[in-house]
């Protein structure tokens, strides 16, 4: 069985005091190397520490020895960890991403009609092409590769093979609803650097459930796969799917007993997205008393002790937040790449910067950053959404994302609103320090 342990009161400044210092000593060696000037060893541990710093609100979690400060952090100590931090000491050029959602297959048995890939119909990229890309993303400082489908179990050599092409330079995490899931494929990828399996738990009622993926028999697959993941010693997660009134009719909290119960280390909270099956919705309304209503709920859980012992929670309208990290997506932190190949923003803005089987990905990837070139205040998957629909419909298409050409309608004109304050102070350092930054670099 796996081991799992919240880090909360004490336990938790005595790991934030360990980290620092353990920190500083890991990077001494790059600047006795003279690989790194003083200053811009300086500035490494500057920004690492206002990294951490914007942590504090999460409940920080032990997986078999290793502590995680957040869901796209990887577990500390260990090599992934460090290349997340590597991140940090780039100062000549734009940050690179560290986190890459990887859709390895639009197959799916369930019917789910909110799915964000609902309308991504085509053929999934041929596996060699993902293969070279995958090890593309490792070279590039991907620290974190969080592998989906459709449903990744029911095309399990396909997984295995992406799975052991990443080396532990980078952590893997699995989502998926428990189909195809079987001890012996569980053991292997345990074997092969695989950390978690994060399932869907979108209401803690079986029927509810059950109507919400579509499909009568999703809750019980989803119970015996989570059942084989602590045998297997795999870190089991969930990820729900909120409306506003869930917050107020205690479906969060019975959510909240429902992970718990099923010993999920962490549950992350994705706000509804206008997207995929939702496109036509435009924005979902949540007024700013609702979101700070939720953001006061989610804290209590994550900081008090009365909640100590419940799963860590990772709310995205914490995380994107203009006073935590703002929209990370385009690269800035974290990119997607749809079955088809597409390269997107993220999952929930339908759009493509191009596509790993007609282009190189470097050139595809270049492009999106020019757009993308820090994190910004506004959600452009919600201020988007009506545009990007409006497109959808005016030419008739069938699929989403919109095609490269069409994108570019989109985001050509788009406004990213402000820099958030991370941002602005990650490139403040730099600046302030830019005249003496590099050591002799061999």
């Amino acid at each position: 069985m796996i081991k799992i342990r919240n880090v909360t009161g004490w336990q938790k400044t005595k790991f934030n005091l360990k980290l620092k210092i353990n920190i500083f000593f890991h990077h001494i060696p790059v600047l006795c190397k003279r690989e790194i000037s003083f200053t811009g060893f300086i500035l490494l541990l500057k920004r690492l520490l206002l990294f951490v710093s914007k942590m504090q609100h999460n409940k920080f979690v032990n997986i078999d020895g290793k502590t995680r400060l957040g869901l796209y952090v990887p577990g500390y100590p260990s090599q992934a960890f460090y290349t997340a931090c590597h991140k940090f000491s780039q100062f000549s050029e734009k940050m690179p991403c560290t986190t890459v959602l990887l859709s390895i297959t639009s197959a799916c048995p369930y019917h789910c009609n909110y799915c964000y890939q609902k309308l991504d119909k085509g053929k999934d990229v041929e596996l060699e092409t993902l293969i070279k890309t995958v090890r593309k993303l490792q070279e590039m400082g991907i620290a974190f590769f969080n592998i989906e489908g459709g449903e990744p179990f029911i095309v399990y050599e396909r997984l295995k093979r992406v799975c052991t092409v990443i080396d532990a330079r980078s952590e893997i995490w699995i989502n998926s609803t428990g189909a195809g899931m079987s001890p012996e494929k569980l053991s292997e990828l345990k074997e092969l650097n695989v950390t978690a399996i994060m399932f869907s738990l979108h209401s803690p009622d079986a029927v509810t459930f059950n109507q919400f993926m579509g499909e009568d028999s999703a809750w019980d697959t989803m119970e015996k796969g989570v059942e084989m993941c602590h045998k297997a010693g795999l870190a089991v997660a969930f990820n729900t799917c909120l409306m506003r009134e869930d917050f107020y009719s205690g479906n969060f909290e019975r959510i909240m007993e429902a992970a718990k119960g099923f010993g999920a280390c962490l549950i992350q909270i994705i706000k509804p997205k206008p997207a995929g099956g939702w496109l036509e919705k435009g924005n979902i309304e949540f007024t700013t008393e609702n979101l700070n209503y939720i953001k006061n709920r989610v804290n209590q859980y994550n900081l008090e002790e009365a909640f100590s012992e419940y799963p860590a929670i990772s709310a995205q309208i914490i995380e994107e937040d203009k006073a935590v990290f703002g929209c990370t997506a385009g690269g800035t932190d974290r990119f997607y790449i749809n079955a088809k190949g597409d390269l997107q923003p993220c999952e929930f803005l339908n759009i493509s910067f191009g596509n790993i089987m007609v282009d190189e990905f470097e050139d595809i990837y270049q492009k999106m950053r020019n757009c993308f070139a820090w994190g910004g205040e506004r959600y452009l998957c919600e201020s988007c959404s009506k545009d990007i629909y409006k497109v959808f419909l005016e030419n008739e298409l069938k699929s989403l994302p919109l095609t490269p050409t069409l994108s570019e309608k989109i985001y050509s004109s788009w406004d990213r609103g402000k820099k958030t304050d991370l941002y602005e102070r990650l490139e403040k350092m730099i600046r302030s320090g830019q005249a003496n930054i590099f050591g002799r670099r061999k």
